[in-house]
């Protein structure tokens, strides 16, 4: 019996409403106007392309391409990379920022997803520092920097924490609650330019992560990702798990998400040697029915 005044969760079991196709799950089998004619093909309302993917396919094209079929975006991935090394680096990754907020407005994108950046060179090895203070202070220094061109794009920015694991080069924000306390930092009024992007890969194993959910309510709640963790995980970057066929509880964080109102897309967003070497046809398949029965 449900309890009174707990909210009903979204029926994902029937069609493929609220299901996004995070377009790197397809990035070794297709290019992306491939991958916008599988999804339209397959009923998938929504994808979430990549910034090289766009580039290779041409910003105009897609936008035109993505219209035609009827889809609509779930995000754009990705801005970020804040840190660097010295001012020029500093500069280069603001106005790179700036480039990826007019790319998701020409697209119609509900927001830029961005990974923040860590260690600037770790990621080639050789990170120029080892200070992780002063590279999260140039996180939130360029996220400041870059909101008020967002708002004059009215494009919303999602901080998406990574797991701790990938700390050191790609993400130096590795909590929900981290990624709050800039959001309150930098817009207190809650106005709709700042939130989060919630990729259950990422945040899965956090004790503080039904409290912070609700702290971030529907105002903060931008994004929602969704994959598995698979153990053992064999890989840092590109071993996750298709829904169901690892450890998290997903229905329990929809369940915690939706409780305080997000009505978006659940995007599915796979890094996966495995899932790569399948056709495409096989995984999308597969998404939609993990999505009808374990999402």
């Amino acid at each position: 019996m449900r309890l009174p005044g707990r909210p009903v969760m979204r029926d994902f079991s029937r069609g493929t409403a609220h299901l996004s196709v995070n377009t790197a799950t397809l990035r070794k089998q297709l290019t992306l106007p491939g991958i916008v004619e599988a999804c339209a093909a397959r009923g998938i309302p929504a994808i979430c392309p990549w910034r090289d993917q766009v580039a290779a396919a041409g910003l105009d094209a897609t936008a035109r391409q993505i219209k035609d079929a009827g889809l609509v975006l779930s995000g754009y991935c990705r801005g970020g990379f804040f840190t660097a090394a010295d001012a020029a680096g500093l500069k280069a990754a603001l106005e790179d920022n700036r480039r990826a907020i007019d790319e998701a407005a020409t697209l119609g994108a509900p927001c830029l997803v961005l990974v923040v950046g860590a260690l600037p060179g770790a990621l080639q090895g050789t990170p120029a520092y080892t200070d992780m203070r002063l590279a999260r202070s140039q996180v939130v220094d360029g996220i400041a920097a870059s909101l008020d061109y967002a708002k004059a794009a009215k494009m919303p920015l999602a901080i998406e924490p990574l797991h701790p694991m990938q700390a050191a080069d790609r993400a130096c924000v590795n909590t929900l609650e981290q990624a709050l306390d800039i959001c309150d930092a930098l817009d207190p009024e809650r106005t709709g330019a700042l939130g989060v992007a919630l990729d259950t890969y990422h945040v899965w194993w956090d004790p503080k992560l039904e409290a912070q959910i609700a702290r971030a309510g529907k105002q903060r709640l931008t994004a929602y990702h969704i994959c598995d963790w698979l153990n053992p995980t064999r890989d840092l970057l590109n071993d996750r798990g298709m829904m169901g066929d690892g450890v998290i509880e997903l229905k329990k964080i929809r369940g915690w998400v939706e409780a305080v109102g997000y009505t978006g897309f659940a995007e599915v967003e796979i890094f996966s040697d495995r899932w790569w070497s399948l056709s495409a046809g096989e995984v999308l398949d597969t998404c939609i029915a993990r999505y009808q029965t374990v999402a």
